[in-house]
């Protein structure tokens, strides 16, 4: 802090370049400290963050209005404190102001917003901590946890949304469409359409519904085979979500499950083709109304390749497309027969 002298000069205050100059709580022009603050926001020679006496850090006092500096701690009145985020680069390329962070998203509970110690008993500089401060780091990190899960909202978030990413990682399912599966489970969790069901069996059922809406070929027996829970409680999960949310779903388009068939099966692309356009009729012609789209498409596909004259074997399509034998000999006859009529 500055001293007062006998010869009754004002007070000085070193700066970091070796120089001295008079105090901003005393100056000859009767400046105020607000006053010195603002004077030196508007040159660019400090922020909004710098003490004017010894250019250390300002903090927010408890009443929200006051100002205190960390270093030398001279309260600052009035004093409107920058708190814009600055992009740090060390080759100081960066020169304008840009959000820095994770971007928030729909698949953490908290939405990536709260703060999460890092397990590391290492320092910023990589020193390994004491023991002492490696207990304190444990005690942080536990009652971190306690303070991120402490409603039954956020376990339940926290177990679902994890269910989610598990399931679409195993089912390849791009991060939009895990994105849409996490709205519409919170949706469903706000309206209370959890409640009396297993919380793997909404998931699930918001994982389909999202891979439907996003156009992502993916079967209900698909999603199922991935789940902790059995098929039918999904499709009983998926109506009732669907129905009490109103999702906007169109029915799913068999073309979309051709590529994946005719890639497991490794036939041609001309087979491929002419089943895509087999199946195209077939839905102009209303043949799928009421069927399984991936048991019209295995149809399709088996009967390009008997017009294509590739051999493919019906249990070679049936065990890709995870369809019954029965259901590719009682499909195939009803597309050709769209086809036909469509040529006539």
């Amino acid at each position: 802090m500055s001293e007062h002298t006998d010869g009754g000069q004002p007070d000085t205050v070193s700066r970091r370049d070796g120089t001295d100059r008079a105090s901003s709580s005393e100056t000859g022009d009767g400046q105020s400290v607000t006053d010195s603050v603002s004077e030196e926001n508007r040159d660019g020679q400090h922020s909004r963050t710098t003490c004017p006496e010894c250019h250390g850090r300002l903090r927010r006092a408890d009443d929200d209005v006051d100002a205190v500096c960390d270093d030398c701690g001279l309260v600052v009145s009035d004093a409107t404190l920058d708190t814009n985020i600055k992009l740090y680069t060390p080759n100081g390329a960066g020169g304008q102001d840009s959000r820095v962070g994770p971007s928030s998203t729909n698949l953490l509970h908290d939405k990536g917003l709260s703060t999460m110690i890092g397990w590391q008993d290492t320092d910023a500089k990589g020193n390994a901590l004491s023991g002492e401060r490696r207990q304190q780091m444990r005690r942080l990190r536990r009652w971190d946890e306690r303070f991120r899960r402490r409603s039954s909202a956020d376990r339940n978030l926290m177990h679902a949304l994890g269910e989610i990413n598990r399931m679409a990682s195993a089912l390849g399912v791009p991060d939009s469409t895990r994105e849409t599966a996490g709205v519409i489970y919170r949706r469903a969790l706000a309206d209370g359409l959890v409640t009396g069901r297993a919380v793997e069996s909404v998931a699930t059922a918001a994982l389909y519904a999202a891979s439907r809406m996003d156009g992502v070929p993916r079967s209900i027996d698909e999603v199922s085979t991935v789940s902790r829970v059995e098929q039918i409680r999904v499709e009983r999960a998926y109506r009732h979500v669907s129905r009490e949310l109103g999702l906007e779903i169109a029915p799913t388009d068999p073309r979309s499950f051709i590529g994946r068939i005719a890639s497991d099966v490794e036939c041609t692309d001309a087979t491929e083709r002419e089943a895509r356009r087999l199946a195209g009729i077939a839905v102009e012609n209303g043949v799928h109304s009421g069927k399984h789209p991936v048991g019209i498409a295995a149809g399709a596909l088996y009967a390009a390749a008997k017009q294509c004259d590739e051999s493919l074997r019906q249990a070679d399509i049936a065990r890709a497309a995870d369809v019954s034998e029965m259901t590719i000999r009682n499909r195939y006859p009803e597309i050709l027969a769209a086809t036909d009529t469509e040529d006539e």
